[in-house]
């Protein structure tokens, strides 16, 4: 793996940059060494995290708003202070219902999102 360092100690929310991936949907990398990392997402209503899957294991925290995910073939709705675990190279996918934030925690560090 790439050495892609880690993280300042401290990272102050209203500091990060958001990146706009399209459709809806802004991401904000938090924390993160080469064996964790921490993303904020944000969903506008009706944005589509279309389904994929990944060697990575994954939580997600609902901070805010409501999805429906599809991790495997089970389909839930979440909202805020639900969380979910989504193991290594599971098909997942959400559409975001009303307008909220996710908080990801990859491990390892998805090196795609540093690119």
């Amino acid at each position: 793996m790439a050495n892609f360092g880690t993280s300042r100690v401290f990272l102050i929310g209203d500091e990060m940059p958001w990146e706009d991936l399209g459709g809806g949907i802004k991401r904000k990398i938090m924390a993160y060494d080469e064996r964790i990392m921490l993303v904020n997402v944000h969903f506008e209503a009706g944005g589509v995290g279309t389904m994929h899957n990944h060697h990575h294991s994954q939580v997600t925290y609902v901070a805010s708003g409501v999805f429906e995910f599809t991790v495997g073939d089970e389909i839930k709705t979440v909202k805020e202070g639900d969380s979910l675990y989504i193991p290594p190279h599971i098909m997942h996918g959400t559409v975001c219902k009303e307008s909220g934030v996710l908080i990801d925690v990859f491990s390892p560090l998805r090196v795609d999102f540093m690119q």
